[in-house]
């Protein structure tokens, strides 16, 4: 992640944490802070906005607020504050100040957070957690004016060494085949609007090799939502979406499929007609035992559960004992599997999937070129 990513201080570590607490009676929420109540407090990227703007200038200011929400994803806002939060109950615990950054403090906490000292269950953080709690450090320190230097060797030495020490080969999720996604949808209720929208969203999910957060941020239209990632077009040949993404927008193309039965186009279309969507969020809640369609956008995560649900009920990976198979599945499956399975030109798929270089591509090519040049063949052995 970015390190010059920001986050809303409302956000909280997970959307399913619990509300804060009513102010106690009787405490003056009006008294000055103390220094350990304003580690904690969350920098909000908006002061630098909102401090001594004029009168004839406060409409600008509302933009440049909407401009500064806009830097960043949700997922990225919550996992930055949570980080923030996890280092300042560290140094809390420690009896060290976070406050002013001190690099030295930082190195022990990322040595902490490698051991496992850091954390409840004293279960080490990974390479990549680490480094991701570092930049959520950075961006926080730097929000406050007082920016961390990441590269003085308390820290830079020590991350040089956790990463040489603690590295790992990366966890790839299983990807989901052709075979597999037809035996997922067989799971699915087709008499019910709940089973027709889960179809939808794992066939539009794999044929265009979407993330989770792009499936349900699609809107029926353009410019139609706040919070719509983009937009949908039905053609006579297929499903043109149109998609922000990291690096701006870009269009993916899906065409029909070979028969109706697996065709995402015409599962799309069916759920639109018959849960009645014509303008707003395409994949919404589903209430009233599965047959009312309510006006809120799903949250991404139902993404990942319906894909590991129903990969669990068709029996994917069998082989597996239940609890390693819930660890092989999310969101990321469906993208994998196009990747995996597309016998096409890799560029076509690298442009399907939105990655920036082919070596991207190939890391969710999970099977398709295995063995497909032998090299020792061709050396004469």
């Amino acid at each position: 992640m970015a390190e010059n990513d920001v986050w809303n201080a409302e956000n909280h570590a997970s959307k399913d944490a619990a509300p804060p607490e009513r102010p106690a009676a009787g405490v003056d929420h009006s008294a000055p802070r103390t220094p350990a109540e304003e580690s904690d407090a969350l920098p909000s990227p908006l002061a630098v906005v909102e401090a001594g703007v004029p009168a004839h200038l406060e409409q600008l200011a509302e933009r440049a607020r909407g401009y500064v929400k806009a830097a960043s994803s949700d997922n990225t806002r919550r996992a930055y504050a949570s980080d923030w939060t996890h280092f300042t109950g560290w140094c809390r615990r420690q009896a060290l100040a976070p406050l002013p950054p001190n690099p030295q403090t930082v190195g022990l906490y990322i040595t902490a957070c490698a051991s496992g000292a850091a954390t409840a269950n004293r279960k080490p953080n990974t390479v990549t957690t680490i480094e991701r709690r570092l930049s959520a450090l950075a961006w926080s320190y730097t929000q406050r004016g007082t920016p961390l230097d990441r590269k003085d060797r308390h820290i830079a030495t020590v991350l040089a060494g956790i990463r040489n020490t603690h590295a790992a080969p990366p966890r790839q999720k299983e990807a989901v085949l052709p075979e597999h996604l037809i035996a997922m949808l067989e799971t699915l209720d087709r008499g019910s609007l709940r089973g027709l929208r889960d179809r939808a969203m794992l066939l539009i999910g794999f044929a265009g090799g979407l993330r989770r957060s792009e499936i349900v941020g699609l809107d029926v239209g353009r410019d139609q939502t706040e919070d719509g990632r983009g937009w949908i077009e039905i053609l006579n040949l297929g499903l043109v979406v149109t998609l922000r993404g990291k690096t701006g927008w870009r269009e993916v193309e899906i065409g029909r499929g070979s028969a109706d039965a697996t065709c995402p186009i015409v599962a799309l279309q069916t759920w639109l007609k018959l849960a009645r969507i014509a303008h707003g969020p395409v994949f919404r809640r589903v209430t009233g035992q599965g047959q009312s369609v309510g006006p809120e956008r799903l949250n991404d995560r139902e993404v990942a559960r319906l894909v590991k649900r129903t990969a669990l009920a068709a029996r994917v990976r069998g082989d597996l004992p239940e609890g390693e198979r819930q660890e092989k599945f999310a969101g990321h499956s469906l993208r994998a599997g196009l990747a995996s399975s597309a016998e096409v030109d890799e560029r076509h798929v690298q442009k399907q999937l939105g990655h920036a270089s082919a070596e991207m591509t190939r890391r969710y090519q999970r099977r398709r070129d295995r063995f497909r040049v032998n090299l020792t063949k061709a050396a004469g052995l």
